[in-house]
């Protein structure tokens, strides 16, 4: 499978995900349920929110494991 290069429309800086730049450009598609959106469309997997359990302590992206985040901790149980 060929990777996909996003590029940032405001500092032309390229990243293989889209999250990870400020104004992406492009389609993404997700890599849990396949579906494509807009790169800066905020996209939520059916049922994934119940397996959330990592927040990123530096951008606050949520995650089903801390393999996904730069600076990963456990979401508190509330």
């Amino acid at each position: 499978m060929e990777k996909k290069a996003y590029v940032c429309a405001t500092c032309g800086a390229l990243a293989e995900e889209p999250g990870h730049l400020c104004n992406p450009q492009g389609e993404a598609t997700c890599g849990y349920c396949g579906k494509t959106h807009g790169a800066q469309e905020k996209h939520y997997c059916q049922g994934k929110l119940d397996d959330v359990k990592f927040v990123c302590e530096g951008c606050g992206r949520l995650a089903t494991s801390k393999d996904f985040l730069c600076n990963p901790k456990e979401v508190p149980n509330v």
